[in-house]
C-alpha cells in the first residue's frame, strides 16, 4: 500500500450522475379523491469511468495535501481499516492536511466495478507511481508503492457520490515477492542510553495522573449489527477450512467482489468461491479465527464490518498469517449477504 493508513486516495469532485426513468403516469384518476402525482425517477448506475475520474481527481488532491476538498467528498460515514487500524474521516483529513508529494508520473487504469446496492458500488483499479510523498511511518519521505490495486467504495448521498471506505494493496507476483526490509536494531549503549531511569518514569507518571488536559474522545460504539455479521463471517472462516462452496454460496451476494492481499481483483460470486475452494492449494489448517469485529453502517441497508482473520496451515507453498479485512454487507430480504471484501496483510 502507497500508504499504511490509505486514507484518501479517494475522490476530487462531486459527480453529477444524470437520472433515468419513465414519465409519470398520466391515466385519469378514479375517484374524485385521487390525484394525478409524478413518480420519482430511479437514480442512474454510475459507470466504471466516472467513478475513476472521481478516484484520478482525489489522488491529484491528495497529492498537494488538499484536506479541503475531501471535506466535501469523503462521507461522513467513511471508515479505512488497515494494519489492524480502524480510522474515520476527521483522522483522515488531519492525515491529509500533512502529505506532501513530489511525482513524475503515475496513472490510475484499468477500473473494475461491482455493485451492492443501487446507491452503493465498490471500484477497483491499478495504479502506477513514480516518484516520492511525506506519508511513511512518523512523515518520513518515502518512494510510493507501485503498482497497486485500488479498492473504493463510493455510497450515493443525493447527487453525489461520496467515499465510504478505501484501500490499497501493492500488486505482488507471489513467485518473485519483493523483499522484506530488515529493522535495523539500535547498538546496546544506544538502547540502554534511551531507556529511561526508574525514578523517572514514576515522576512520569504522576505527573501525568495530575494533570489537567481534556480526556480522549470517546470511541465510537461498534453498530448493533456487530454480533450477527461477526458470526456470519467466522462461519466463511470455517468454509473456508472445510472448502465448503455450498456455504459460501448461501452467505454470498451474486456480485461478490474481492481485493485479495496480492492485489488481485476478483468478481463474481462463482469465481470466489472457486478461489477459496479450488484454485487457492491450501493444506493443513485446522483452525481459524475471528477476531477485533467491528461494524458501522454505511446506509440502512448496508454495512462494514473490519475484523482480523488468522488461520494455522499454509496456502500455495505460504504460511498462513493474520489477515485484515474490509468487509461489506448488504442487507437482502432478512438475510446479510458478503458483497465485497478488501484483505491485506501485516506490513
Amino acid at each position: 500500500m502507497r500508504r499504511t493508513i490509505l486514507l484518501a486516495c479517494l475522490a476530487a469532485m462531486v459527480a453529477m450522475i444524470a437520472a433515468c426513468g419513465g414519465a409519470a403516469d398520466n391515466k385519469p384518476a378514479n375517484n374524485a379523491n385521487a390525484s394525478n402525482t409524478a413518480t420519482k425517477p430511479a437514480a442512474a448506475a454510475p459507470t466504471a469511468d466516472a467513478l475513476l475520474a472521481l478516484d484520478k481527481a482525489a489522488n491529484e488532491a491528495y497529492f498537494k495535501g488538499d484536506s479541503k476538498f475531501f471535506e466535501g467528498f469523503l462521507s461522513d460515514k467513511y471508515v479505512n481499516y488497515g494494519g489492524g487500524k480502524r480510522s474515520d474521516k476527521a483522522e483522515a483529513l488531519a492525515a491529509i492536511a500533512k502529505v506532501k508529494c513530489d511525482l513524475k508520473e503515475w496513472k490510475l487504469e484499468e477500473p473494475q466495478m461491482a455493485m451492492i446496492d443501487a446507491d452503493t458500488y465498490v471500484l477497483s483499479y491499478k495504479g502506477t507511481f513514480d516518484g516520492t510523498c511525506n506519508d511513511g511511518p512518523n512523515g518520513a519521505t518515502r518512494k510510493a508503492d507501485s503498482p497497486i490495486r485500488g479498492g473504493t467504495v463510493f455510497v450515493r448521498n443525493g447527487d453525489k457520490w461520496q467515499a465510504a471506505f478505501h484501500g490499497e494493496n501493492m500488486i505482488i507476483d507471489p513467485k518473485n515477492p519483493p523483499a522484506t526490509e530488515k529493522k535495523a536494531e539500535p547498538a546496546k549503549d544506544e538502547a540502554k542510553k534511551d531507556e529511561p531511569k526508574k525514578e523517572e518514569g514514576k515522576k512520569d507518571d504522576k505527573a501525568a495522573s495530575n494533570s489537567n488536559t481534556a480526556a480522549a474522545p470517546a470511541k465510537p460504539a461498534a453498530d448493533p449489527n456487530t454480533d450477527a455479521l461477526v458470526k456470519i463471517h467466522t462461519s466463511g472462516w470455517e468454509a473456508f477450512k472445510a472448502k465448503d462452496a455450498k456455504k459460501f454460496d448461501e452467505i454470498a451476494a451474486a456480485n461478490l467482489a474481492v481485493v485479495d492481499p496480492l492485489g488481485d481483483w476478483i468478481s463474481g460470486k462463482d469465481n470466489v468461491i472457486k478461489r477459496w475452494t479450488e484454485t487457492m492449494k491450501c493444506e493443513g489448517i485446522t483452525k481459524v479465527g475471528v477476531s477485533d469485529g467491528f461494524a458501522s453502517a454505511i446506509s440502512p441497508t448496508v454495512e462494514l464490518l473490519t475484523l482480523k482473520g488468522e488461520a494455522d496451515g499454509t496456502c500455495d507453498g505460504q504460511k498462513n498469517g493474520p489477515l485484515y479485512q474490509s468487509a461489506v454487507y448488504v442487507k437482502q430480504g432478512d438475510a446479510w449477504k458478503l458483497a465485497f471484501m478488501f484483505e491485506s496483510m501485516a506490513r
